[in-house]
């Protein structure tokens, strides 16, 4: 593998913690459950784009860029690490968001008018449908605009996550450590694309296992097709001859519920567990969701308990307070007197 000859800017903080969750495995009565920390990547607290933007942003300086575009949800994590990097390396940063602006502004949203970045709000289309309009305009104000993909979702994005894996495996080595499984949140397909390379590079046993988060993706051929030419396309990156097939892929599409950022008892159970046994917190759109999906699996009985799985924590924590409404705490609150 040779990531030498990639242009790259470091933003994170790295290895990333790998961590045992023995209480959680403990109150689920399953396999042993280890986390790695992504949450804890250190850029604008944290998440796995991170990784992503060092390198697709070492790309955006080696052509010369000087303005950095891209397109999430409002509450998008990888747009506020996006901010965040491009506030670092001097790059003005234009963020096109679904939705309208809110009257109150919380979470990421205000993590990214913090860092200073230009908001679009363009209603429905949450998935970067604009950008080519803004990019237009950019370029007549004499700017030099660099659009990062969807969720930082491209060769550059899968080939960070394919080291990633090596980090993993080199922490495993240390701990003698090894895994079945890998469960992690599945949306944009970059990250689960590395994973997938760095697995079939490193012959390891572990399965792979993506839980979709998005009612839009879910379900779609092109989205299985998307991972599979990430993971072609990174893979001819670094100089590796691998390809595959849908058959390489594991996508869990059974835990998507109402759609893309729309909590429910799944993602409530999720969050308050891993927080009361772990004292770790997830988010409300990804990790609570992918965390919900493997608790129920483990509970269905998919898990051997000699099995070791891993869920791969991509952060978005600060989303946790736009979603106040949404989070069942009744539980926790009493009335004195």
């Amino acid at each position: 593998m040779k990531y030498n000859h990639i242009p790259r800017e470091r933003l994170g903080f790295f290895p990333t913690p790998l961590v045992e969750l023995s209480k959680l495995s403990k109150k689920l009565n399953g396999p042993r459950i280890f986390m790695k920390r992504d949450d804890n990547t250190g850029l604008a607290m944290g998440g796995n784009k991170t990784r992503k933007l060092e390198f697709i942003l070492g790309d955006a300086l080696a052509h010369g860029a000087n303005t950095i575009v891209t397109a999430g949800a409002a509450q998008s994590n990888h747009c506020r690490q996006t901010a965040a990097a491009a506030a670092s390396l001097g790059l003005e940063c234009h963020l096109v968001l679904g939705g309208k602006e809110p009257a109150h502004v919380n979470g990421n949203l205000l993590l990214d008018k913090i860092f200073g970045c230009h908001i679009h709000w363009a209603g429905q289309n949450r998935k970067g449908e604009d950008i080519p309009t803004i990019v237009e305009q950019l370029k007549r104000d004499g700017k030099t605009p660099y659009v990062v993909p969807y969720g930082g979702s491209n060769a550059l994005g899968a080939v960070a996550f394919v080291e990633a894996f090596a980090e993993l495996q080199a922490q495993c080595k240390d701990l003698r450590l090894s895994f079945t499984h890998i469960v992690f949140a599945s949306s944009s397909g970059g990250t689960h694309a590395g994973l997938m390379l760095g697995n079939k590079l490193f012959k390891s046993p572990c399965q792979i296992v993506g839980i979709n988060i998005d009612k839009d993706e879910a379900g779609e051929a092109s989205f299985h097709q998307t991972i599979v030419s990430l993971a072609s396309s990174a893979a001819r990156l670094i100089g590796e001859d691998c390809t595959f097939s849908d058959s390489d892929l594991t996508l869990n599409l059974d835990y998507v519920g109402e759609g893309y950022g729309v909590m429910g008892a799944l993602e409530n159970e999720a969050i308050s567990m891993t927080a009361q046994t772990q004292g770790i917190l997830l988010d409300p759109v990804y990790t609570g969701k992918a965390m919900g999906g493997l608790i129920d699996m483990i509970r269905a009985g998919q898990f051997k308990p000699s099995d070791r799985v891993l869920f791969w924590h991509t952060g978005g924590a600060p989303a946790l307070f736009a979603y106040s409404s949404a989070l069942d705490l009744a539980q926790n609150s009493s009335t004195l007197g």
